[in-house]
């Protein structure tokens, strides 16, 4: 056989490969009609007032109607005469803030999939919370409780702090289990702190990292190793380079399996001669930081400064 019909045979094997990988991809997401397309894929909008879930009363979960991921609960969605559905708050780590393209609102997306579902307004008043994301029906999919107990026993949270949350979440999104990662800001006293305040020490907030995880591949066990690995537990009001209030090492537990956990890694550590700094206490309201603090070093093409991997277990 000549060099030539080798170098065509391989090439058509070559194609067919990408063909073949780029169609099971798709395959991992709903198929979508030509309308939902052109919101979900082509970020438009619906006509306001047409939408199925706009006045919807429903107790249960909402989830994104390309790839099935949980993004809002019932208890959060508001009435706010807007004609799109509003909700006050979503499910952590399943919305993502990007920048619009006009320049001026913030546009959200389902963080599994990067599905366009609308945009997100803060500071209008309607609730307690401030916030206002204002969703497309179209872009979402209700899952009434009693068919969604299926579906929660196979996530759960996870919150930590060990300093810069860039170098946190850049080792954390390297997990395999780990769904999502979301860095912000809790444990403090004010609402909805900028980077700003945080920084100030003023507020009492730490820098944070909230990971949604699924149980049945990676456990809460072996993620608490890795934030114990992948910083200097030691180390008070800070974290390598970087001195300061808000980089303090913390475990914010979800419940009391996650605490009990936590607590024995420490005297683990302790057992080894750490004098371990990490204080353990229960999950508070956790702020998401703003869109450019997340996945930092993933859009910036950067590597973490002062966090670094070291096997302790």
């Amino acid at each position: 056989m000549c060099v030539k019909s080798i170098f065509v045979m391989t090439l058509s094997v070559f194609i067919l490969t990408v063909i073949i990988y780029s169609q099971e991809t798709k395959m991992k997401y709903n198929k979508l009609t030509p309308e939902e397309e052109r919101v979900i894929i082509h970020k438009g909008t619906e006509r306001a007032f047409t939408g199925e879930y706009t006045d919807h009363k429903g107790t249960g979960t909402y989830i994104c109607r390309q790839c099935n991921a949980p993004l809002y609960k019932s208890e959060d969605k508001f009435d706010s005469h807007c004609g799109w559905p509003s909700f006050e708050d979503e499910i952590p780590g399943a919305v993502k803030r990007v920048p619009d393209a006009d320049g001026r609102r913030t546009e959200i997306i389902c963080n599994n999939c990067g599905g366009h579902l609308g945009h997100v307004f803060l500071n209008e008043g309607f609730t307690d919370k401030n916030t206002r994301h204002c969703v497309n029906s179209i872009s979402l999919k209700f899952i009434p409780n009693d068919a969604k107990a299926a579906m929660d026993k196979t996530t759960e949270s996870a919150t930590f702090a060990g300093g810069c949350f860039w170098g946190v979440e850049y080792y954390f999104q390297k997990q395999d289990g780990v769904l999502s990662t979301t860095v912000g800001y809790t444990g403090g006293t004010k609402d909805n702190p900028t980077y700003k305040e945080v920084c100030s020490g003023a507020t009492g907030h730490v820098e944070a990292i909230q990971v949604e995880f699924d149980p049945d591949l990676v456990s809460y066990e072996d993620l608490t190793k890795l934030f114990f690995e992948i910083h200097d537990p030691t180390q008070v009001d800070r974290q390598g380079p970087d001195i300061g209030y808000q980089y303090r090492s913390m475990v914010f537990y979800h419940n009391e399996k996650q605490k009990a956990v936590s607590e024995k890694l420490i005297k683990i550590l302790e057992s080894k001669g750490y004098d371990v700094a990490t204080k353990v206490v229960k999950a508070e309201k956790f702020w998401p930081a703003e869109d450019y603090h997340q996945e930092y070093y993933q859009n910036n093409g950067k590597q973490p400064y002062c966090h670094f991997y070291k096997k302790k277990f």
